[in-house]
């Protein structure tokens, strides 16, 4: 029996209090937060413009936009317009940017389940050709991945042992 066998027949055997999908969810688990990074993915860096894009009540944007700083998803960057005062807008870091393929799955996922019968909103392709872009699984070895069924969950390095 292996590891993953022996954890499936025996299920209080490993503890998940370092689970990542939990750990993830913490931080983005809400709908106003990838509000704002959508907007954030599509340019927008302050913070009246990020208001208007999400029609978030301003306190829940100050609070999701505190989180997302303090999680080092976005960083903040002063900027002064002429005769103003010094202000923030807010850029996406590079552990911000890796989000990307998450909000990419969920908006073809709403495309296909939730979209208005004409169709999506919005169509993502890539700049050089034009073609419109996917999200795909592949392995190691570059095999493609395409369903749930041919993935085999195994105890990584950071599992733990329950007791």
């Amino acid at each position: 029996m292996n590891a993953y066998d022996a954890r499936m027949s025996e299920p209080n055997l490993f503890r998940v209090e370092n689970c990542s999908i939990e750990r993830t969810l913490a931080i983005l688990g809400e709908k106003w937060t990838f509000l704002v990074l959508r907007e954030a993915f599509n340019g927008v860096r302050r913070f009246a413009d990020l208001q208007a894009g999400t029609r978030a009540p301003r306190q829940v944007l100050s609070a999701r936009l505190a989180r997302l700083v303090e999680a080092d998803l976005l960083r903040k960057v002063p900027y002064r317009e002429p005769g103003r005062r010094r202000r923030d807008e807010y850029r996406l870091t590079q552990k911000g940017l890796d989000l990307y393929p998450i909000m990419v799955s969920l908006m073809h996922w709403g495309d296909r389940y939730m979209a208005d019968p004409s169709g999506p909103p919005v169509v993502l392709t890539h700049r050089d050709c034009g073609s419109p872009i996917d999200v795909r699984l592949r392995c190691a070895e570059g095999h493609e991945v395409p369903s749930p069924r041919q993935v085999t969950p195994r105890l990584g390095p950071g599992a733990r042992r329950a007791g």
